[in-house]
């Protein structure tokens, strides 16, 4: 039986099981999931937060993982400043980050800002500068591609959450939860990647 499961990734965790040398502070994924080899779908960066996807099946993890598939996910990132329309077309069309054109992404402007659990630490505040919500949906992965592409457009990412892998969402949980996928949400995830149970 191969294991699905979904995970609340908190600000400050590892999307790993084991520690490297000089990070013996920071917290992993075995602070949390007691499940035995089951693997990252994928990374969030230590300071981004929010959903992660876990397995032991090899197969599904190469599909979600690989860009050529083209699976969404679904960032809300809350910036410094208000992006202006001009900003959003570019974030939509592309934007070249280290001599790569990032792939057309759907993004748009959230208000009212979304509910969502503190973070601890919560972001730095500077009272004369606003901020404001993007929600940005991604075809691929690249390193740190989300607070690349804002930070290209000048409005630098302050936090980082993704709400969405595909079809799979946050929905209530609390950072720092896991749960196994419902049947519903492992028949509609295998069919989206074009697999069997």
């Amino acid at each position: 039986m191969y294991r699905y499961i979904l995970f609340y990734k908190p600000y400050g965790v590892m999307s790993q099981f084991s520690k490297r040398d000089g990070e013996k502070e920071r917290r992993t994924l075995k602070d949390y999931i007691p499940v035995p080899k089951v693997y990252p779908v994928g990374r969030l960066d230590w300071d981004s937060e929010g959903l992660m996807l876990l397995t032991d099946r090899g197969q599904l993890q190469h599909r979600l993982a690989d860009p050529r598939f083209g699976h969404s996910r679904t960032y809300w990132a809350q910036v410094e400043r208000v992006p202006d329309p001009v900003a959003i077309q570019q974030l939509e069309q592309g934007v070249i980050i280290e001599n790569y054109r990032t792939r057309p992404a759907k993004v748009k402007l959230l208000e009212p800002e979304p509910t969502l659990p503190p973070r601890e630490p919560p972001i730095r505040d500077r009272k004369s500068v606003p901020t404001a919500w993007l929600e940005l949906v991604l075809t691929e992965g690249k390193n740190r591609q989300v607070r690349r592409m804002t930070a290209k457009v000048g409005f630098p990412t302050l936090r980082l959450v993704r709400v969405a892998i595909d079809r799979l969402h946050l929905g209530n949980m609390h950072p720092g939860q896991w749960r196994d996928l419902t049947p519903p949400e492992l028949e509609l995830l295998l069919k989206s990647v074009g697999m069997r149970g």
